[in-house]
């Protein structure tokens, strides 16, 4: 659960990327993301290994920041960004265009506009809707590479709040009622359009291999009839990411090996039965590379016992990290730089905001002389936190610390009230 170059250090400290986290938290406050460069690199690396010949797609509303998008860049991923503020960020950065992919279930004229301005390698269609709009802003002469988001009907992902793959939700197009199929022939009448594969995406925190097998057959099946019916020989196909990932020990990780060495077998096995060439291969993880490389550190506020419980608020909450009260995301909350011989018990860790459901870990067993001051380390931390983050009661969002061979640099700086105070510009 902790990034590769965890080390531990005397007075229960850790050290991470060769910094312990006690100096960062005295040199860059708290709360306060850590992020570990080489862990990034290395699990960049991991999925060029298991997916060769494909396209690794970084998918950056997992994180996204300058060094995240120049990192990525330098290890070969593509990117994968869903808002015109990725893009620009990702192409300001440096990053080239074409490399990138925009998808998003609802795109602003903003977005696509953007899109087109800046080069995009693949725009994703994910309504009818957007067909038309997208063919209209498409300058005369030129034509935008398309790829069409279809719904398998398949069930995963750990929580039905973050499962995409599946009838009666708002991503995609369904094979099911046939609207897949009616957009692939609406886009393929389009002159400026030019449709060069399928895209989907079953869900998040994905744990098996069997739903994406279950995907690459269903949509070698639907490539199969867009070759009868139209003629057509789709080169790519995108299966997405939601690769999961452990947050608590004993917890289930996807093999990424395991799923680049089956995921190409079974598109092998299928295209030769359908008679079709094997069309370039992408993927999109996002948690997988960014969640691991990731510390969240806090400082404890006040420590109050309720009733049967034991409340430990920290210095940060659902403001920095929504995703326990979104969809109920445990994590193991760690305390470092204080060794104690009191026993532990369980407690509850929850943040300084006004809502009951502020909760960041349930039911986590801590020292039981956990006190005001202590630090409190929490891993898998890069993913879905700063990128969600909200401004709710006006708490500044934390920084981000990028560490390697024993260097901490500031990535991202603590929002302050200052810029808080710039944007509100009436009265």
């Amino acid at each position: 659960m902790w990034p590769g170059s965890t080390t531990p250090l005397p007075q229960a400290d850790l050290a991470v990327g060769g910094v312990p986290l006690t100096e960062l938290a005295e040199r860059f406050g708290t709360p306060t993301y850590v992020l570990d460069e080489d862990e990034v690199r290395r699990r960049c690396r991991a999925y060029l290994r298991a997916f060769p010949d494909a396209d690794v797609l970084y998918a950056a509303k997992a994180f996204l920041c300058r060094a995240m998008a120049h990192w990525v860049q330098e290890e070969g991923l593509g990117l994968d960004v869903c808002s015109a503020g990725e893009l620009e960020l990702a192409v300001t950065t440096g990053y080239p265009p074409e490399r990138i992919v925009l998808h998003g279930n609802a795109k602003s004229p903003d977005d696509l506009g953007t899109a087109l301005r800046l080069g995009v390698g693949r725009i994703v269609i994910d309504s009818t809707s957007e067909i038309a709009r997208l063919a209209a802003a498409v300058p005369a002469g030129s034509r935008q590479k398309v790829l069409i988001r279809v719904v398998p009907g398949i069930a995963a992902g750990g929580h039905a709040k973050i499962r995409t793959g599946t009838e009666d939700q708002k991503f995609g197009l369904s094979v099911a009622d046939g609207s897949a199929q009616h957009a692939i022939a609406r886009v393929l009448g389009q002159p400026r359009l030019e449709l060069v594969g399928l895209h989907c995406h079953l869900g998040s925190q994905i744990t098996t291999v069997k739903p994406y097998l279950s995907a690459v057959r269903r949509l070698v099946g639907l490539l199969a009839r867009i070759h009868e019916q139209h003629g057509v020989t789709l080169p790519e196909l995108d299966l997405g990411g939601g690769h999961g990932i452990a947050y608590l020990p004993g917890e289930p990780a996807l093999d990424i090996a395991c799923l680049g060495t089956k995921i190409r077998a079974e598109l092998a096995r299928g295209c030769a039965a359908a008679g079709l060439p094997v069309p370039r291969l992408a993927v999109e993880p996002g948690r997988a590379i960014a969640g691991p490389a990731g510390v969240a550190l806090y400082r404890v506020l006040t420590v109050k016992r309720t009733g049967t419980h034991l409340f430990v608020a920290v210095d940060g909450g659902m403001s920095d990290n929504p995703r326990p009260a979104l969809y109920g995301v445990r994590y193991a909350p760690r305390l470092v730089g204080r060794r104690s011989a009191v026993a532990p018990e369980a407690v509850t860790v929850v943040g300084r905001h006004c809502e009951a459901g502020d909760v960041l870990a349930s039911d986590v067993r801590l020292p039981g002389d956990i006190r005001p001051g202590d630090l409190l380390a929490v891993p898998v931390a890069g993913a879905y936190h700063l990128s969600m983050a909200s401004g709710y009661n006006l708490v500044g969002r934390p920084p981000v610390v990028a560490v390697a061979d024993g260097q901490a640099r500031l990535l991202v700086r603590r929002e302050s009230f200052a810029d808080i105070r710039e944007r509100d510009i009436g009265l």
